[in-house]
């Protein structure tokens, strides 16, 4: 593959990295994008050099190493895996996460979900087989095939990220930081800080980048851990949160500030307790650069332990792990999308940041759920701003519900298993566990599994969708919503 398949050409098309990396792709044009510092390709893969015993990001702004001295991994577990160390200076360990997780629904793309979600940490790789129906060995051969490391090298790589994260933007003591990111003993986070940052704990805090612009979200809420939400390429942010406010549920949820500079609030139910976050509308977002960005967050929780699945969850809100390079490839082919495609480079299709309240949701509308929450929601100690109360829980609607109607046969479902929305659900299980509950309607189903199981190419039925916009139909309807909304604005209709 030549040069120009790779780097950014004003003549010709530029291709994603999905459509790249989904043929078979060879060591040239992995060096070219190396050599071309192509951020398109960060998260995708990450490249080592022998010399210097680091590995980086494709877009590390560091010297070109010789071709000879590069490897290539899928993941930065398999590179550590190898014995190299994070790049201080590109810190790879901050990309978005591969887009392919969010699209694949085999064994690999759910297991990756998992592991994000901090089901390794929580249950261990016994407990993540069991999720996933699959023997402890089958999960790590197909992994290490897949990935080139397991799920514990993946988990460890995850924690130690965690672990920089807290030691850069947090005062808390190191030896909470240590328990905090998921490691079973002080020795074990001293000797995996060391082996992948080259570093001490107490080094790597004091080596933290400072922040040039810290975002608006700092002040909301007051206190807790500074984020840097990175996504890959264009973000059409004000779509994403315009959405959010049309949904926003009282007592859980709250949006503040102007359109184009606003913050979205909302409570987290997690694993060891509840959390605040705040994020904010990144004003431009990367909207048209093609390099990506980020958005500011900021988290407050209960127990720092629940770090990673915060973050994870409001990753898979915002969207901020797809790849819109391959959905704008293929969607800007049709007449019909072409220019909404134009207008909104990088449009999102937001998932839920707990989807079993998104299924409730879904089936209740925004004023039944506002009355669920007073009536049933977990009331907060101490509220924040408008933040009063966690979402309920499956257990507590199935119970006050008494399995009767819609909501109480999918909260009962939810309760005891027989329904799962996990991170690394099966979608077709769960839809046809849906499709089962009296009274539930397709449409409905198709928002869940869109939203909730974070599915990229849902139709719902009765929409007349071609089949060239698999497989991201998903994204297709939102750039359809989308543009609509903005022809009612312009038109004051």
């Amino acid at each position: 593959m030549s040069r120009s398949n790779v780097v950014s050409d004003s003549r010709q098309p530029r291709p994603s990295p999905s459509s790249i990396l989904g043929s078979v792709i060879d060591e040239e044009t992995r060096y070219e994008a190396v050599r071309s510092r192509d951020a398109r390709f960060d998260g995708e893969f990450f490249f080592a050099v022998e010399t210097t015993g680091i590995y980086c990001r494709p877009s590390c702004p560091a010297v070109t190493p010789k071709r000879h001295n590069v490897r290539y991994y899928t993941t930065a577990a398999a590179a550590q895996g190898a014995g190299f160390r994070a790049c201080r200076r590109c810190r790879p360990d901050a990309v978005p996460g591969s887009a392919e997780w969010n699209v694949r629904a085999d064994v690999v793309g759910r297991a990756m979900r998992m592991i994000g979600d901090g089901v390794v940490d929580r249950e261990g790789v016994a407990g993540l087989a069991v999720r996933l129906g699959y023997s402890s060995r089958q999960v790590q051969r197909q992994l290490t095939a897949e990935v080139g490391a397991g799920p514990v090298a993946l988990a460890r790589a995850q924690r130690a990220h965690t672990a920089r994260l807290l030691l850069q933007t947090t005062g808390l003591p190191i030896t909470e930081i240590a328990f905090a990111s998921g490691f079973a003993s002080v020795r074990q986070f001293n000797d995996t800080i060391r082996a992948v940052y080259a570093a001490t704990p107490t080094a790597l805090r004091a080596a933290a980048p400072r922040r040039d612009t810290p975002g608006r979200g700092a002040a909301a809420p007051s206190t807790g851990i500074p984020l840097r939400l990175a996504h890959r390429g264009p973000y059409q942010a004000t779509a994403v949160f315009d959405l959010l406010a049309d949904e926003a549920v009282a007592g859980v949820e709250d949006m503040i500030g102007p359109r184009g500079r606003r913050t979205y609030w909302r409570t987290l139910r997690l694993p060891h307790g509840h959390g605040f976050v705040a994020v904010d509308e990144r004003p431009g977002g990367g909207a048209r650069t093609g390099r990506g960005g980020w958005l500011d967050a900021r988290i407050r929780l209960c127990d720092p332990r629940d770090l990673t699945t915060a973050v994870q969850r409001l990753r898979r809100l915002f969207d901020l792990d797809a790849d819109p390079y391959a959905v704008d490839e293929r969607l800007a082919r049709d007449p019909r999308l072409a220019p909404s495609v134009a207008a909104r480079p990088g449009l999102r299709s937001p998932g839920a940041a707990d989807p079993e309240e998104l299924a409730v949701r879904a089936v209740v509308g925004v004023a039944e759920a506002e009355e669920l929450v007073r009536t049933y929601g977990k009331p907060l100690d101490a509220p924040c701003g408008a933040l009063t109360h966690v979402f309920p829980e499956p257990a507590v609607l199935a119970q006050a519900e008494d399995g009767r109607g819609t909501l109480g046969a999918l909260a009962a479902a939810l309760a005891d298993g027989t329904l799962r929305l996990d991170a690394g659900a099966d979608r077709d299980d769960a839809q046809q566990v849906l499709l089962a509950l009296p009274g539930m309607d397709a449409r409905t189903v198709a928002v869940i599994r869109t939203r909730a199981l974070g599915d990229p190419d849902v139709a719902p039925p009765g929409v007349d969708v071609p089949e060239s916009w698999r497989p991201w139909r998903s994204y297709a309807l939102h750039h359809l919503r989308t543009a609509r909304r903005s022809e009612r604005e312009k038109t004051g209709v």
